[in-house]
C-alpha cells in the first residue's frame, strides 16, 4: 500500500520509511513564520524562558507586520517596535509595514517550496500548501519549541481526497469551488485530516485560485491543505528562487479516509452566511440584501487575479453610495503589477477605497472596522461575530467577482450579470 502526501513528507521529516495514520512522529520543520499578532508572544517566551537565539532552520523563520498597517495604536506601534529590535537582535528575516501580507509573500518570495514542512503561528498557514508543501498553523508556544529545538511532534493524519472535475464557469472562482465543499462537509467534515484535492478543475486553476482553495481548509477542521505541485508551480517557483526543492506526490495506491468528486462545470457562485463558514448558499438564494461594506482583499482573495476580476466588474460604473467599498491588494508585488495593469486606477474611478497592503478590516482590527447592525460582504476567510468588529455586524463571504458586483448595488448580487 502506498503513501498519501502528508504520509510521504512526515516520513521524510522524521527518517522514517513509511508512516501510518495515529502514529506520533517528531519531525524536522523546514521553515516557519510568525506576524504582528503572534510573534510578540513569541518574543515574551523566550524572555521568560531566557533563550539564547533561535535555532537556524534549513529554511529560516520569518515575521511579517501585515495586521495593523499602519499602526493605528500606541500598543500596536510597540509591538511593532519590539518586532524590529528582536529581529535586529537575533538577525531574523523582517517584512516591514507595507510589503504585504505574511501568507502570501513566502510564496511570492520563494521561501515556501514545494516538498517543505512549513509551520506558522497562524491558523491559516494551510494556505501555504497550495504550492504542494506540508504547511500547518501552531500556537506561539509550540512555535517557541520549533524555534529552539528544530523540529516538532505531529500526530499522522488520515487523509481526504477531494476530486474536482468540469470547466468552472467564467464567473466562479477558486473561492466559489472551496465554499461549495465546505458547506457539504461542514466546519468539522475535515477535523485534522490531510485534504488533497486534485482533478482537472483544480489544475486549471492559477496560483490564485489554489491558494483560495487550501486557506480555507483550515475552516473544515483541516491539519493542511495541498495541491500538487504540477508543472504550473515547478515553472513559478524556479522564476521565484534558486533554492533546490523536491515535488512529493501521493502513490497512486495510497489508502484515504474518504474521497469525494465533484464537477463544476455549472457551479453557481457560492455565499458563506452569518455566523458560520459552513452555511453556504447559492449566491441567488440571498440577492437583495443591503451591504454597508464591501472588503475585496486578504490572504485568500488578494492576489493580482482577484484585483483583476474586480477593476473587470467595476469597469466604468459606481460603488453604491451609501457603500464603502475596500480594495487591497495582498502584496507589494501585486499592486505594482495592478497598478501597471491599469486595475488601480479602474477600481478608484469607480470610488472604491485603497489600502497599504496586508490583511486590512479581515481581521477586525484596522481598516474598515463593523459597527453595530451593519453588514459586510468580504472575501476574507472568517464571519464569525466579531470577527471584522461588532458582533452584532453581520459577515457574508464570497468571492471577488461577488463582492464587486455586490459593491456597486448595494446589495448582496449575483456577479453571472457582469459577464
Amino acid at each position: 500500500m502506498g503513501s498519501t502526501f502528508a504520509e510521504k513528507i512526515l516520513a521524510m521529516k522524521s527518517g522514517k520509511s513509511k508512516v501510518s495514520p495515529g502514529e506520533f512522529v517528531i519531525a524536522k520543520v523546514d521553515s516557519s513564520l510568525a506576524n504582528d499578532v503572534t510573534a510578540p508572544l513569541l518574543i515574551r517566551r523566550f524572555k521568560e524562558m531566557e533563550l539564547e537565539r533561535p535555532f537556524k532552520l534549513p529554511g529560516g523563520f520569518e515575521i511579517y507586520i501585515d495586521h495593523y498597517v499602519p499602526a493605528p495604536t500606541i500598543r500596536a506601534a510597540m509591538e511593532h517596535k519590539n518586532i524590529r529590535e528582536f529581529c535586529k537582535k537575533f538577525n531574523i528575516y523582517f517584512s516591514e509595514a507595507g510589503n504585504g501580507g505574511h501568507l502570501r509573500l513566502p510564496i511570492e518570495r520563494g521561501h515556501c517550496r514545494p516538498g517543505m514542512l512549513f509551520i506558522g503561528a497562524d491558523s491559516h498557514t494551510v494556505l501555504l500548501g497550495a504550492v504542494g508543501a506540508f504547511a500547518a498553523g501552531v500556537g506561539s508556544s509550540e512555535q517557541t519549541y520549533v524555534l529552539y529545538k528544530g523540529d516538532l511532534w505531529f500526530k499522522v493524519p488520515e487523509s481526504i481526497k477531494i476530486v474536482v472535475d468540469g470547466k468552472l464557469p467564467e464567473y466562479a472562482m477558486g473561492k466559489d469551488i472551496i465554499l461549495k465543499i465546505l458547506g457539504d462537509l461542514s466546519e468539522t467534515g475535515a477535523l485534522y485530516k490531510a485534504v488533497e484535492f486534485t482533478g482537472q478543475a483544480i489544475s486549471e486553476l492559477s496560483i490564485d485560485g489554489r491558494i483560495a482553495i487550501c486557506g480555507l481548509t483550515l475552516e473544515m477542521g483541516g491539519k493542511i491543505g495541498v495541491i500538487e505541485a504540477d508543472d504550473k508551480v515547478v515553472e513559478y517557483m524556479k522564476k521565484r528562487t534558486k533554492e533546490p526543492f523536491e515535488v512529493v506526490k501521493a502513490d497512486p495506491d495510497a489508502k484515504y479516509e474518504k474521497t469525494y468528486h465533484y464537477d463544476v462545470s455549472g457551479l453557481e457562485p457560492q455565499i458563506a452566511t452569518p455566523p458560520r463558514m459552513d452555511m453556504i448558499k447559492d449566491v441567488k438564494e440571498v440577492v437583495g440584501i443591503p451591504i454597508n461594506q464591501a472588503y475585496i482583499g486578504s490572504c485568500v482573495n488578494g492576489g493580482l487575479e482577484d484585483i483583476a476580476i474586480t477593476a473587470k466588474i467595476l469597469k466604468g460604473q459606481n460603488v453604491y453610495p451609501e457603500v464603502r467599498c475596500i480594495v487591497i491588494p495582498q502584496t507589494k508585488e501585486v499592486y505594482q503589477n495592478a497598478l501597471k495593469l491599469g486595475y488601480i486606477q479602474t477600481i478608484y474611478e469607480a470610488g472604491a477605497l485603497l489600502a497599504p497592503s496586508g490583511c486590512g478590516p479581515c481581521v477586525g482590527g484596522h481598516m474598515g472596522v463593523m459597527a453595530p447592525g451593519e453588514r459586510v460582504i468580504s472575501t476574507g476567510c472568517r464571519n464569525f461575530p466579531g470577527r471584522m468588529g461588532s458582533p452584532e455586524a453581520e459577515i457574508y463571504v464570497a468571492s471577488p467577482a461577488t463582492a464587486a458586483a455586490s459593491a456597486i448595488e448595494g446589495k448582496i448580487t449575483d456577479p453571472k450579470k457582469y459577464f
